[in-house]
């Protein structure tokens, strides 16, 4: 599928993520536990990739590989051709929970990232930028306590993007929002990829949500995590959830991750 952007993408402002065999397990000190049974995917540049599967599957564990917070048992991560050895702010992960710290402003916690580069008197002015670009230019001196939960990601995504990084891991990062404020928080996610051009892997338990966001749906089996389906959304954005075509895939999807009733 051809992805319509708003301004063309360099090969600065993202990068390919490949997955190559990779298996993992954690120590539990008298056995190990399997997360990750020989897992190969490669994430081309600028795609947006969605990743389903039971809770606890593994999925987030992968995300933490692919930030370099892990280094797997087995197999290899690579950006752009290199070994993912550890963290780099080309690669930010984006949690569930916003972690912001309550007793700095919102331009306070964006800064965080570029203050422990070291960056942030030369690349200050990125603040504004992407306090602009997540609507919240009118918040910057309010405090954790004075927003919302949706505001708060916002904040968070904004600390992700002040470093302009080349791929964006998202675990989760709406799970825990009201209805409303999460399908708001899908057209903006959607519209920063579109805008700032980066590589997207997000972790969700939805459906409908991978199905809205995702250039391709990799399906997970339960723990430890093999690749069990994938699928290609044939669709432009903005997608409809009552598109037929979107409607089928989710019953495709649901039947792979053992849901079965008639949508």
């Amino acid at each position: 599928m051809a992805l319509a952007y708003e301004q063309p993408l360099t090969a600065s402002r993202n990068l390919t993520l490949d997955i190559d065999r990779v298996s993992h397990a954690y120590d539990l000190g008298d056995r190990l536990l399997p997360v990750l049974d020989n897992v190969s995917v490669t994430v081309r540049p600028g795609e947006f990739v969605a990743l389903l599967g039971p809770s606890g599957c593994g999925k987030s564990t992968l995300l933490r590989l692919a930030a370099g917070l892990e280094h797997p048992r087995q197999g290899e991560l690579r950006e752009d051709g290199k070994t993912i050895g550890e963290p780099n702010p080309d690669r930010i992960l984006v949690f569930q929970e916003a972690t912001l710290f309550p007793w700095l402003t919102v331009r306070g916690n964006v800064a965080t990232g570029l203050d422990a580069r070291g960056v942030l008197k030369k690349q200050g002015t990125r603040i504004d930028e992407v306090l602009k670009l997540v609507k919240l230019e009118a918040f910057a001196d309010a405090y954790p306590h004075q927003l919302s939960g949706g505001m708060a990601q916002r904040v968070a995504i904004a600390r992700a993007l002040v470093n302009d990084p080349k791929l964006l891991l998202l675990d989760e990062p709406f799970g825990k929002l009201d209805s409303l404020t999460r399908l708001s928080m899908q057209t903006e996610l959607l519209q920063l990829w579109k805008e700032a051009g980066f590589t997207a892997l997000l972790v969700t338990h939805d459906v409908e949500e991978a199905l809205l966001l995702a250039d391709r749906v990799i399906v997970f089996s339960d723990r430890p995590a093999r690749i069990v389906a994938e699928v290609t959304v044939e669709k432009p954005h903005p997608r409809r959830r009552d598109d037929a075509d979107l409607v089928h895939l989710r019953q495709t999807l649901l039947e792979q991750l053992g849901v079965t009733y008639d949508v």
